[in-house]
This record gives structure tokens, sequence and C-alpha cells, in this order.
């Protein structure tokens, strides 16, 4: 199937679009992305991503060059033309072309339609391994594209059969390269709300919990996640996805839990009748 990109007001196939090397997301890092994904077609959450979209783009200063329903309209364009039943969908804003390598003038925009890379059914049923790292990211509250950290990280986390990293500084946990994470003990429904990016199904996740769970958003502790009943991380491709051991330690007895598949459920419903 076909995918597209649009860059500042042109459509045309991924494999023929070409950025300026004189763009400041590749001389500087200067950039901010998002994404998601639709279900039956639908792009899912559309008012939560892109509310986040322009709050990112407020917190790096650059302009955003698109109404809200023109992307809406692009949205829908890109996901017809690619012909599948369900895509991703990704918003890349740069700094655009910069001629002394620092000054903005007119930032780059790109939509891009995109295969999902969906996580393997049996990992819903083992839960994934994670390795920890102190870290924690600059300006956590946007999704800048300075994925350093986790680039320079990915042949540890392959050589030990991680799947992610989990940030902690300091004694406190903070999220994963690219999700966000809960733990449960005695029944309540733990996750960090500091030194985060908020994740859309985070929020999903927590509006499905409240009927059913007592919910706390606190600082927590790496120690406390250790100990804990149930781990697990949220994320647009993820959804509800146990963990099961972080480094050498195994979460309980290393069974994915009650709440988690819980949860799993939960909004595998809601995205079945989205």
């Amino acid at each position: 199937m076909a995918h597209h990109c649009y860059l500042n007001g042109v459509v045309s196939p991924v494999e023929t679009t070409n950025i300026h090397i004189s763009d400041l997301g590749l001389l500087r890092g200067y950039g901010l992305f998002d994404y998601f994904r639709t279900y039956n077609g639908r792009p899912f959450q559309w008012d939560l991503y892109w509310e986040r979209f322009e709050r990112s783009a407020k917190l790096m200063r650059l302009p955003n060059p698109i109404l809200k329903e023109d992307a809406y309209k692009v949205v829908l364009s890109l996901i017809e033309q690619c012909g599948l039943a369900d895509c991703g969908i990704r918003f890349v804003l740069t700094g655009g072309y910069s001629e002394d390598s620092m000054k903005v003038s007119k930032p780059n925009l790109l939509i891009i339609s995109e295969d999902i890379h969906p996580v393997k059914p049996q990992e819903y049923e083992t839960g994934i391994k994670v390795i920890s790292h102190e870290y924690v990211r600059d300006y956590p509250d946007l999704k800048s594209t300075d994925y350093k950290h986790l680039m320079i990280l990915q042949a540890d986390i392959k050589e030990v059969g991680a799947s992610d990293v989990l940030f902690h500084k300091r004694g406190y946990i903070s999220e994963l390269s690219r999700s966000n994470v809960f733990l449960v003990k005695n029944n309540v429904l733990i996750t960090p709300n500091r030194k985060i990016l908020r994740g859309i199904t985070r929020k999903v996740v927590l509006d499905l919990a409240k009927d059913h769970f007592k919910i706390e958003e606190r600082n927590v502790e790496l120690k406390e996640l250790l100990e804990a009943d149930e781990v697990f991380t949220t994320s647009s491709t993820k959804k509800v996805l146990p963990i099961t051991q972080i480094d050498n330690k195994m979460i309980a007895d290393g069974k994915v839990g009650k709440a988690t598949k819980f949860l799993l459920d939960l909004i595998n419903d809601k995205v079945r009748n989205w």
C-alpha cells in the first residue's frame, strides 16, 4: 500500500518527499512531533492529539502553520490514499530552513501516513521486560524529536532481551521512552504525574479506570514500582501492555495481573466500537 506525505501544502508519495539539509530539525534537533492511529478507519481521539500538538508547538515557540479543520482534511485524505484498514498518522513540525543554521523563518510541517507497528500478541500474555536508566527528559511536556537517549541505549536494551527503557531520577520514576507507566498495589492504580508527557492513552485508561479503582497520580518511587502487584505501560500502539520484569527483578510472580487484563479489555472494547 502507498503512503503519502503532506509537506507545506503539497501531498506526494513518501518516497519522493524531501527536506533540505538546512532544516533546523536536522542541524539543531529543533523539532516536535505527534503520532496517533486510526481504528475502523477513524482517527482515534483526534481532538486530544491535536490539542497536544498545538501545546507542544507553543512550548517550543514554533508557529503552527495549519488550522485544525484543514489538518483534519489532510489526515482524512492520507487515510483514504493509503488504502489500509488502519494506519498511523505522524505530524512533524521543524524549525524550517535556515541560512545561518540558527534563525527560524518558516517552519516545515509534515503530515505522514505510516504502517502501524503493533505489539506482538504474545506480549500481552507474557508481559515485557524493560531496563531502568537514570535520566529525565528536558521539556517532558512536549513531544520533541530528540530521542537520542533511546537511540544510544538500543544496543543495551537488545543485549538483555528487553523491549524498552524505564527512566528514573533521584529514586523517582517518570516514564518509558515512548509511553507512560502505571503500577497496581492493593487494587490502587498509581501513575507518576511529574516529569512526564501526559499521554492520550494514559488519559483514556484513567477515564476508563475511575469507576473501578482508587486512582493516585503522584510522585512514584522506583522502589514502589519494583514492589508492585502489577506494572503496565500505555501508548497509542501498546494500549495496555504488561511489564513483568524490570532489569533482573520480576514483578510479583512474573505473570500478567488481573487489573492489567481488565483494563486492556476495557480499552479493546472502546476501540472496537470507535
